[in-house]
């Protein structure tokens, strides 16, 4: 296969699959190594820069997603007459900062740290697609832990969790986590609803 059809065949199977899709995963349906296959998804992500897509290419981790360019917002907007979410509260910053900086972590943690109820929170936040479960803590009771999505690392823009802002001192006290978050421009509109109810 050449290298033309290789991004032929990245961009059918992004845009088929509409979600991130794991680098292994591509490379093995492109029969080639996961090595090389980041090294064609690098260069098709250089070429759509280049030729001025409407569409970019996005590395989430060992992840990567096709979305629309920033640029669109108005045109995508006006066309599919999308409405804005309401932007966080402080609270959902606050339990989200938590959660990014400590994962995975369970409600009751998120509550010693910010001292206050934070289920109906949590849910919200699994509700935008931000937080999801990563599975149960060997503990009894066998509390659900929390920990950020695909969905959270490209709203905020951010490549992998390591790209986190840091926290002055690492206290890690909610509110200065939630500053440090809040500095980033998120964009909830586009978040899609989780395919099964939070379960407690």
């Amino acid at each position: 296969m050449k290298k033309t059809n290789y991004f032929a065949a990245i961009e059918a199977v992004l845009f088929s699959c509409g979600e991130p899709v794991e680098i292994e995963r591509l490379a093995q349906g492109l029969n080639i190594e996961p090595a090389a296959a980041r090294q064609q998804l690098i260069a098709y992500g250089e070429s759509l820069e280049k030729e001025q897509r409407g569409i970019r290419l996005l590395f989430l981790d060992d992840m990567v997603q096709l979305c629309a360019c920033e640029e669109y917002e108005e045109q995508i907007l006006a066309v599919t007459a999308i409405r804005k979410n309401t932007p966080l509260s402080g609270a959902a910053m606050e339990t989200l900062a938590v959660i990014a900086y400590n994962q995975p972590v369970t409600k009751s943690f998120i509550e010693q740290v910010r001292g206050v109820e934070s289920g109906q929170v949590v849910n919200n936040l699994v509700e935008k697609g931000l937080v999801e479960e990563a599975g149960r803590l060997m503990a009894p009771g066998r509390p659900i832990t929390y920990r950020t999505t695909p969905n959270f690392l490209r709203c905020f823009g951010f490549s992998s969790l390591n790209d986190l802002p840091p926290v002055p001192g690492r206290q890690e006290t909610p509110s200065e986590e939630g500053e440090a978050l809040s500095q980033l421009r998120l964009e909830t509109e586009e978040l899609p609803p989780p395919d099964e109810p939070p379960a407690e």
